[in-house]
């Protein structure tokens, strides 16, 4: 992983400077480089195998900003942090450090452009990925298939070593998820300061960390800095790792420019001093798989993708409707999206999509709309269940539950089933002969049957709209078109959409969520409202200014029993006139 090339004070360099080692796997280098120095890194905290995922609020702070869910976040621990500690108590274990080193053995249609030599340190790292890592080794091979063709076309444009294209190997196997411990994240393992740094955006809707094609140039422009400042790759890498002061201050304490020559000595942390070879033995091995028993491998196919322009919030799973699409194969040409929607900020966001699939996302985006709906779980209770903690697991309220199970008491019994009512949104693909509204693409909801419209009242946020109905911020943000969430005024009115009651075609009223008395109409006004989780009769009468008396007059209800999702008719005339 890396660290800030531009350091302002002792303290950012320690606190930048505790890094985790990522395995490598790369091999491109001029043969005229191999007697260049290097310089090695710092860090050691490390997942272990079989150790636990972080928690949520561990895992958003791995992401630089404030905490959101690991589902939206869906970090995963970088593999080759699972073998580190042994690896490097192995490492140690070889003892005296050997400058000296010669060119790896000749192979035909064999070159580097990295600076590239043999010595029992590299020799170790190639028995190592041979040994017992070989079937993680061998994952690392089959996925460079899709990355490397892409990061040496960038390198050599750049006029960097092509061989650099596996560096993400060993950073994290080129899995554009990938987090450690000393929290940085995606391909190339950029620390946040670092990643801001070098113009990657993270936020709480988009980390570009995890974007390939983002970070590359990111990491690349980095490298190239490296090199500028120590004039040799190996000090580069090792720079790219433990950080350039780390560096620096190692090249002025033992005089020298020779990575071997300054790892012979314990300024360098163990992470830091195997982390040159682990690469050489990468590279070495990823450009001659055959000549060390990886000759069975599958490799993934190069990355390929066309672009398209969307709205803002726009739903990848909107998209995948659109496009007949998996949405697992959209969301990883898109992990930049960390809650698979669009970020508000601009009008438009370039999507990437899987080739060929454009033109039927173009065609079909604008006909695609969001509703909210109601579905049911079940849940059977188990000994030692009481009804706070199922309402605490599924976050909902007590008369909610109630009320959906048809319950008079708290009482339960243990393999008892229960109903649990959860508001979801889907989306719904409308018929071809639908004319389009004038709403963004693929974020409106269906039919005006479904619609609510509620007036904003002083001191209310999206937020606490979206725990009354029970529709996520986001949500409700698309609906309208809103590019900040946080600036809602009172008195401004939003559309909310619902997916008709069952058995109802969906007419042309609209429900009027909001307290403030209509004006006197000298007809009746029939207005249409849907429960919602915690909503009760009493509630609702009062919300209305009407009784609970008349509600139950108007739908012909025989108790005061309701259940979320139920649509109840008001007559606005009776109680506004």
């Amino acid at each position: 992983m890396m660290k800030p090339f531009a350091t302002t004070s002792r303290q950012m360099l320690a606190r930048l400077s505790s890094v985790i080692t990522r395995a490598a796997m790369g091999t491109l280098l001029l043969s005229g480089l191999w007697s260049c120095a290097s310089l090695t890194l710092q860090g050691e905290l490390t997942a272990t195998e079989g150790e636990p995922a972080l928690e949520a609020a561990t895992v958003a702070e791995v992401a630089g900003e404030s905490p959101i869910s690991g589902e939206e976040l869906e970090l995963t621990p970088a593999e080759p942090d699972r073998f580190l500690e042994e690896e490097l108590a192995r490492f140690q274990a070889l003892g005296e450090w050997d400058p000296e080193g010669g060119a790896p053995e000749e192979l035909a249609d064999t070159t580097y452009d990295f600076p590239v030599i043999t010595n029992k340190h590299v020799q170790f790292y190639l028995d190592f990925f041979q040994g017992e890592m070989r079937p993680t080794f061998s994952r690392w091979l089959a996925r460079s298939g899709r990355y490397v063709p892409m990061i040496q076309e960038q390198l050599r444009e750049a006029g960097l070593p092509e061989d650099l294209a596996y560096l993400p190997m060993i950073e994290s196997g080129y899995n554009l998820t990938a987090y450690s411990r000393a929290r940085a994240v995606g391909p190339w393992q950029f620390m946040a300061p670092t990643a801001r740094q070098y113009g990657l955006v993270i936020n709480d809707y988009v980390d570009e960390r995890r974007d390939p094609i983002r970070s590359t140039q990111a990491a690349i422009r980095f490298l190239g800095d490296l090199y500028d400042e120590f004039g040799c790759w190996q000090l580069a890498v090792a720079a790219y790792n433990a950080g350039g002061g780390r560096i620096r201050g190692a090249i002025r304490r033992f005089d020298s420019e020779n990575f071997w020559e300054i790892s012979q000595n314990n300024h360098l942390s163990r992470e830091t001093r195997h982390y040159v070879p682990k690469l050489i033995a990468a590279i070495i091995i990823a450009k001659n798989p055959a000549e060390y028993g990886f000759d069975n491998i599958t490799y993934d196919d190069p990355l390929r993708y066309e672009t398209m322009e969307v709205p803002r919030w726009t739903s990848l799973e909107a998209v995948a409707l659109a496009g007949e699409l998996d949405l697992e194969e959209l969301h990883d040409l898109n992990r930049q999206l960390r809650r698979l929607v669009t970020p508000p900020e601009a009008a438009r966001y370039t999507l990437r999509l899987p080739a060929n699939s454009r033109e039927l996302v173009a065609e079909n985006l604008p006909r695609v709309r969001a509703v909210a709906q109601v579905e049911y779980r079940t849940h059977v209770v188990r000994q030692g269940d009481t009804l706070t903690r199922i309402c605490n697991n599924y976050n909902i309220n007590k008369t909610t539950l109630l009320k959906a199970n048809s319950l008079r008491s708290e009482q339960l019994v243990v393999g008892q089933r229960l109903r649990i009512p959860v508001q979801t949104t889907a989306y719904r693909l409308l018929d071809e002969e639908v004319a389009p509204g004038s709403h963004q693409a693929g974020l409106t909801g269906g039919t005006a049957g479904g619609l609510v419209l509620h007036t904003i009242k002083p001191g209310e946020t999206l937020w606490t709209l979206s725990r009354r109905y029970g529709v996520d911020a986001q949500t409700i943000a698309a609906w309208n078109g809103l590019s900040d969430p946080s600036r809602i005024r009172a008195g401004q009115q939003l559309a909310l959409y619902f997916a008709p009651a069952p058995g109802e075609s969906g007419g042309t009223q609209a429900t009027l969520a909001s307290a403030a008395k209509q004006p006197p109409s000298a007809t009746q006004e029939i207005t249409y409202y849907q429960v919602r989780g915690g909503d009760t009769l009493w509630s609702i009468a009062r919300k209305f200014q009407t009784t609970p008396r008349r509600i139950q007059e108007w739908n012909q209800l025989n108790g005061d029993l309701i259940h979320p999702g139920t649509r109840l008719i008001l007559r606005l005339a009776e109680f506004t006139s």
